[in-house]
């Protein structure tokens, strides 16, 4: 087993921009860079001429060294990769950074890393490097090279590692082997993800202009059918590792397990492609979110590198296998600890599979006209959304009569899966379907494992190979496969269908029997907390201290009744101190207080996102804790907008409210779209579209939906010109005049004192004013009342 890893380098402080070289004002080795632009010459006749924009750090500490060229991602530019790129020379390496051919300051068109534009592009950076002084050289013309880089630039470190042989060592992440199998897997059009990768390049001028005319006509045809072509995916596939010779180079592949756009399994034939040393982590996070683990990954690019390029034989590489794990909560720091487990080998996707019997007989589902309503696994850009599971709406949700499902039986023992599940399934015609795991709890609560859901064609009877992950179900949970006819993230057939579908063998599930984790010692306090904690309920009790979490019924007619509450941060920062006030139906009462008063901690202690140290909330009677099912008569805007930039506005709104798991005919959404003044033609155009006010609008009614009892927002007027707060006014005062309560956060005194009946004026954490607003204004303007009073208590 190759031993273990160190952490990265430090942080270090940030450069100023511009031209030639510029030194770091810090304590570390200074970092010098030169901006650079840099002519190739391209295309499948080398007949195209384009300058990219690049910037070179010369290596701290030693005069010649090897040379890391750091891509980007997908969107990104050279600017994406300044901060790693210093840390990199720092450790005595030269580090070139460069925009991609299209994107950033550089010219030309993008073409997915084309072997003929920018895997010719990077050899010809390399040829540049080779003739730098700072560069260590193997031979002449032949530089002691590295690559790095996320997605977009983890594939043209594969290619150019593929391509020219003088790359040394490679370091791609969260990247794909075929990408025709990325974004049309087994022939079903990945149109969400998609929708993101063309769309949001586009230069104005065209739907998708920054791409090569090629790639973008080849897109445009895809979207609008849904149905990919032979072309489409040979174009793909040129741009693909898959169809490169194989990597020679030294690689470590880094793979995140939060990923529906480049899953495990790109990783797994990356892997098994090459031709030399490989080893492979997959971590916690990917394209879908997660713990980014920056700190552990930065530690093993830079003991890759530091092996390979330096020759540092005494540096201890990372594993062959790295699977992170997630462990318990810190409830020190509130933080969710992330633990490795290592193994001496990389097992691949189906190692040592056992078998798992299916309950479940043939069954018949539907597959809606026009394939709406979808059911939903991952979403790509997922925004507020993303928020919904600790209000008790989970991010994943099955239509009814869409859907076939086959379950194990309880497990006598806890399994832990690591690689790619997989049964065999019949039809009784050609059926798309989309293969998920969930993981079924005793009590019949069912979570999707990693969010993730594989596509797949099935005419008669063949295997169906789920999506490759690492989860532990614990014992007495059950394992459900479901097959959907429809995913929202995927273009499925529109014409209305029915299939009947049966599993004909059991679940076969893999298991890594050598991947081992270091054993976590709890600290000293875990051991004396318990007994320190029974201690105080003694006292408690003793003391005779008794407190009610249920029901009120002397509140049940009031919004809100806030009483004593008291939050104090660890720092010893009390951020609320001894709140207490109450809201009656049909007000719009405003919170008011400057910087650091407290409105927004108080906000959060309301929606059940933090809990207090002392008082209490009750929201009609009902104490307010996470989870609390009078929570969903509460609708906030709290965080900022965010929605997916590429629906439009009235498809986000249905999303959203599909995505809470309630009925759709409890949305009221004609209700809310009607308060919050927005017409058919503005609700039919692409978010990404908007102003400011139209998404703030577009905010609003996403919190009205369900007609809400009590509306919290936070801001709402933020960005806003003159007008569009005069609209959103009006928008609030319509809303509480349907003799529902809104409570508004804002530091605009006169849109409070025009908006709001009530005001609660805050400051240093404690109220300092409540009531009426013509009576605490007293016939001045609010603005002067607040400062007096503010200033009275400073």
């Amino acid at each position: 087993m190759r031993g273990r890893w160190v952490a990265g380098a430090a942080a270090v402080g940030v450069l100023a921009a511009g031209g030639g070289f510029v030194l770091a004002v810090d304590d570390e080795p200074a970092v010098r860079h030169e901006a650079v632009r840099i002519e190739v010459v391209d295309g499948p006749e080398d007949d195209q001429k384009v300058t990219l924009d690049a910037t070179f750090y010369k290596p701290a500490g030693v005069e010649k060294a090897p040379a890391v060229m750091l891509a980007h991602g997908f969107g990104g530019s050279k600017d994406s990769q300044a901060g790693a790129a210093r840390k990199l020379a720092r450790r005595g390496y030269a580090v070139l950074t460069w925009s991609a051919r299209g994107f950033g300051r550089s010219e030309g068109r993008i073409a997915l890393n084309s072997p003929d534009y920018e895997v010719k592009d990077t050899r010809q950076l390399i040829d540049w490097l080779a003739g730098r002084p700072e560069v260590r050289l193997d031979a002449e013309g032949d530089p002691r090279v590295g690559m790095a880089g996320p997605s977009y630039g983890g594939a043209i470190s594969l290619l150019t590692a593929a391509y020219d042989g003088r790359v040394d060592a490679i370091v791609p992440s969260i990247t794909w082997h075929d990408l025709s199998q990325s974004l049309l897997p087994d022939g079903v059009f990945k149109k969400l993800w998609a929708g993101l990768f063309f769309t949001g390049e586009s230069d104005g001028s065209t739907a998708c202009g920054r791409f090569l005319p090629s790639i973008c006509e080849m897109y445009q045809e895809v979207a609008q059918t849904g149905r990919p072509t032979d072309e489409a995916r040979d174009l793909l596939r040129q741009s693909s590792p898959a169809t490169a010779p194989p990597v020679r180079a030294p690689m470590l592949l880094i793979q995140g397990q939060s990923d529906s756009l480049f899953p495990l399994e790109e990783a797994d034939r990356n892997a098994r492609a090459a031709k030399g040393p490989v080893s492979v982590v997959w971590y916690q996070g990917g394209h879908d979110g997660g713990e980014p683990e920056t700190e552990r990954l930065t530690g093993l690019t830079t003991d890759w590198f530091d092996h390979y390029l330096k020759g540092e034989k005494d540096v201890a590489l990372p594993p062959y296998f790295t699977v992170t794990r997630a462990g318990g909560v810190d409830s020190r720091n509130g933080r969710q600890s992330v633990v490795a487990a290592t193994a001496d080998k990389y097992p691949g996707l189906e190692s040592a599979a056992r078998e798992l019997p299916l309950e479940g007989g043939e069954q018949t589902v539907q597959n809606p006209a026009g394939g709406v309503p979808a059911s939903i696994s991952a979403l790509p850009g997922l925004g507020a959304l993303s928020s919904l599971g600790s209000l008790g709406g989970g991010l994943s949700l099955d239509m009814a009569g869409q859907n076939a499902s086959f379950t194990t039986g309880p497990l006598d023992a806890s399994l832990r899966v690591t690689g790619s599940p997989a049964l065999r399934v019949r039809t009784d015609r050609e059926a798309v379907l989309f293969a998920k795991l969930y993981d079924v709890s005793p009590d019949g609560k069912a979570t999707l494992a990693r969010r993730l859901a594989a596509p797949v064609k099935v005419d008669g009877e063949r295997d169906v190979v789920l999506p490759a992950l690492d989860y532990e179900f614990s014992r007495g949970h059950r394992l459900r496969v479901v097959l959907s006819t429809t995913d929202y993230g995927f273009a499925g057939p529109a014409e209305p269908l029915t299939y009947k579908i049966s599993a004909v063998s059991g679940l076969s599930v893999p298991s890594v029997d050598d991947l081992s984790a270091p054993v976590q010692r709890p600290p000293l306090w875990v051991w004396i907390a318990p007994s320190a904690a029974l201690a105080a309920a003694i006292a408690l009790l003793a003391r005779g201290r008794h407190r009610r979490d249920d029901f009120d019924e002397e509140s049940a007619a009031v919004p809100l009744r806030i009483e004593g509450l008291t939050k104090t941060y660890r720092n010893g920062y009390k951020a609320v101190d001894d709140l207490s006030f109450r809201v009656e139906k049909g007000q719009v009462l405003g919170l008011l207080g400057p910087n650091g008063a407290g409105k927004t901690t108080s906000l959060r202690m309301l929606m059940g996102l933090i809990h207090p140290d002392g008082g209490e909330i009750r929201i009609f009677g009902h104490r307010v804790v996470p989870g609390a099912p009078v929570l969903a008569r509460l609708g906030s805007f709290v965080e900022g907008p965010g929605f997916l930039p590429h629906l439009s506005g009235r498809d986000n709104l249905e999303l959203y409210w599909r995505a809470t798991g309630r009925p759709a005919g409890d949305s009221h959404l004609e209700e809310a779209l009607e308060v919050a003044a927005l017409t058919d033609e503005a609700l039919a155009r692409p978010v990404r579209t908007y102003s400011q006010g139209m998404r703030q609008r577009l905010a609003i009614a996403q919190a009205m939906l369900g007609l809400p009892d009590l509306l919290v927002l936070d801001e709402p007027t933020n960005g806003l010109d003159p007008p569009q707060i005069r609209q959103m006014r009006e928008v609030l005062v319509r809303y509480a005049g349907t003799g529902r309560t809104v409570i508004v956060s804002s530091h605009l005194l006169s849109e409070v004192e025009q908006t709001c009946d009530h005001v609660v004026v805050m400051a240093r954490g404690r109220k300092v004013a409540d009531g009426p607003v013509t009576e605490i204004v007293g016939g001045r303007g609010l603005e002067d009342v607040f400062l007096e009073i503010i200033g009275s208590r400073a």
